[in-house]
């Protein structure tokens, strides 16, 4: 039972790590997006490729014409943030009762 319980010790530190990267790809992108970018420079094309099917979705919920600011990137990381301690910990807790 123990190499189960590394197992998914080894899926929830990898996830996490994920996560954590994406976190900061999308402030990256919100930073970058207050200084009006080259939308054909290719970094700014990366991040909103890598971005976008994550951003567009909480746009179309909540849209930044009624308010006049993107809440999107702040929404995504809370829902990054809400799926470390939920999802991550749960698989921490999950594999350390296995090992």
């Amino acid at each position: 039972m123990f190499v189960l319980g590394n197992v998914i010790l080894g899926i929830a530190k990898v996830l996490d790590v994920v996560l954590n990267i994406y976190m900061w790809v999308i402030i990256i992108r919100a930073l970058i997006s207050w200084v009006n970018p080259d939308p054909y420079n290719p970094i700014v094309q990366i991040l909103t490729k890598m971005t976008e099917p994550v951003l567009a979705p909480i746009r179309k919920l909540v849209p930044a014409y009624k308010i006049g600011i993107d809440f999107s990137p702040l929404i995504a990381i809370l829902v990054i943030i809400f799926l470390q301690y939920a999802l991550i910990n749960t698989l921490y807790r999950i594999g350390q009762g296995m090992g």
